[in-house]
């Protein structure tokens, strides 16, 4: 339940603390997803739980960007699986995707919305407004997946072990 800053060494401590201040609201917010996780009983996952996500997570992902790639006619280098702290995805130029294994823990519409966002990067290595046309080409409704994440990611991520 605590907020752990991390900034370079040399960052004033005045210049830190007006970070935190100006995010202040969005902090709240996210302890309270957190706090309200651990009240509906969903702890931290142990490591089998989180080795049975891997190996869920590599077969499902593996499926969806066979998929949605025959569809979007777009391939992909590599795939990998990481419990990441903050990220759902990312793409690389090389052509390499990483998913987050606490996606398994989703609804499949927002792990095909989080695959669909990837390889779009994979024709745009952005966020502009032709990006996002690609992902509503493929998926209309994709901002309900956006949605449910923005609404429950924090909770997903809360299940992460602080130690990986």
């Amino acid at each position: 339940g605590s907020v752990v800053v991390r900034a370079p060494m040399r960052m004033p401590n005045r210049q830190i603390q007006a970070f935190v201040a100006l995010h202040g609201d969005w902090i709240a917010r996210m302890r309270a997803k957190m706090q309200q996780a651990a009240a509906d009983g969903q702890s931290v996952l142990t490591g089998d739980e989180i080795a049975a996500l891997r190996a869920q997570a590599a077969a499902d992902f593996a499926a969806r960007v066979r998929t949605f790639g025959a569809q979007m006619g777009i391939s992909v280098n590599r795939i990998a699986i990481r419990c990441q702290k903050s990220r759902w995805g990312s793409c690389s130029s090389a052509g390499n995707v990483n998913f987050n294994l606490l996606l398994m823990l989703a609804p499949p519409f927002v792990r095909d919305y989080v695959v669909v966002h990837e390889l779009c990067h994979r024709r745009e290595m952005n966020h502009s407004p032709r990006f996002w046309s690609l992902v509503a080409q493929v998926l209309p409704e994709y901002q309900t997946a956006v949605q449910w994440l923005l609404d429950n990611g924090a909770a997903l991520m809360a299940r992460r072990p602080m130690t990986l």
